[in-house]
């Protein structure tokens, strides 16, 4: 499903014209989007957590010249999905 899809399911479901469910929706990801930037993390009870994992700098090898490099510490996004989600995908 692409966001075009989501976008009119939502719209469907809510009863909800599809200029305002998309409204909701960038509302949505963006209030996701700023909560994982301070840091904070995002809990939607039966749907999820997204949280940020910091990773810590690490040794790996160019697949293309067999070098080793280093890869950077970096931060990433996480979602892990919550019970209800979890035993609905089942």
């Amino acid at each position: 499903m692409n966001k075009t899809e989501l976008i009119e399911k939502i719209a469907n479901s809510a009863n909800l014209s599809k200029a305002d469910a998309k409204k909701a929706l960038d509302a949505t990801v963006d209030a996701i989007k700023a909560a994982l930037v301070e840091g904070d993390k995002v809990q939607l009870i039966g749907f999820g957590t997204f949280s940020v994992n910091e990773r810590p700098a690490r040794e790996g090898i160019n697949p293309a010249t067999k070098e080793k490099i280093t890869i950077a510490a970096k931060k990433v996004a996480k979602f892990k999905a919550g019970a209800e989600l979890a035993d609905a995908i089942k």
